[in-house]
């Protein structure tokens, strides 16, 4: 018996070079033993990620003490990393809050202090419904110039960005990424089938498996430890050399 299959048809994946860079590191916020924040730190920080292999830093995330600094902070931090690095690497700066108003402002300070993008976490501990949590997200892309990364950890939020509200907030012109910790790939493969945002693996375990289905790199916290090995994670997928890429996983 001779099977006929029908040919399917495929949209081509974007060739697009992602808006922040692929290899992202949530980066820690250094403080002096006395609980100041320390400056000279981050920006040697900085530097030393970039020259190993991040070509993007996020400041101000979790990892980056968000909850315990306050906004003069963050816009310092900001600066001294932008000054430190340059254009050699895009500095995204975490601002999500469970205030919206707070969050418009820190976005506001963020691009004023020279940051490229930021990342906005769902408003977390109310749990709000997914359309007031499409309203929250839009107010924040209104509000500046800055493109915009949401992040999708519900297991601290206790909030998914469920796909078909991504799907509508990736119809925003500013809204261009998304850090991923929903540990859902089947849901970030559909977003990424019926949009055109940028997938960052936001947990390091699945780094290889979203950048396989069309992610965009990654937002690691492991980097700040080897940043090179996780680069040569999606440095060696890329060359084709998919067994070392997943040994290195």
């Amino acid at each position: 018996m001779e099977l006929h299959c029908r040919r399917a048809e495929t949209t081509p994946m974007t060739t697009t070079p992602p808006p922040f860079g692929r290899a992202l590191c949530a980066m820690v916020t250094p403080f002096t033993a006395e609980g100041a924040l320390d400056l000279d730190g981050a920006q040697r920080l900085a530097a030393h990620l970039v020259s190993h292999g991040c070509d993007g830093l996020v400041l101000s995330g979790t990892t980056g003490e968000s909850p315990t600094t306050t906004d003069a902070e963050k816009s310092a931090l900001v600066r001294a990393v932008r000054e430190a690095v340059g254009a050699r690497a895009t500095v995204v700066a975490g601002v999500g809050t469970f205030d919206t108003r707070h969050t418009v402002e820190l976005a506001l300070g963020a691009e004023k202090a020279g940051a490229d993008g930021v990342l906005v976490v769902s408003p977390y501990y109310s749990r709000p419904p997914q359309d007031a949590l499409e309203a929250h997200f839009r107010a924040i892309a209104d509000a500046s110039a800055l493109p915009v990364m949401l992040y999708d950890i519900p297991g601290r939020t206790g909030t998914r960005i469920e796909p078909e509200t991504m799907i509508r907030l990736a119809e925003h012109p500013r809204i261009v990424a998304v850090k991923d910790c929903s540990y859902d790939l089947l849901g970030a493969q559909k977003v990424l089938h019926r949009t055109e945002l940028a997938y960052y693996a936001g947990c390091d375990e699945h780094i290889l498996a979203l950048y396989a289905v069309g992610g965009a790199g990654y937002v690691s916290t492991v980097a700040n430890v080897i940043p090179a090995q996780l680069r040569a994670i999606l440095d060696t997928f890329e060359a084709g050399d998919t067994p070392v890429s997943a040994r290195l996983q």
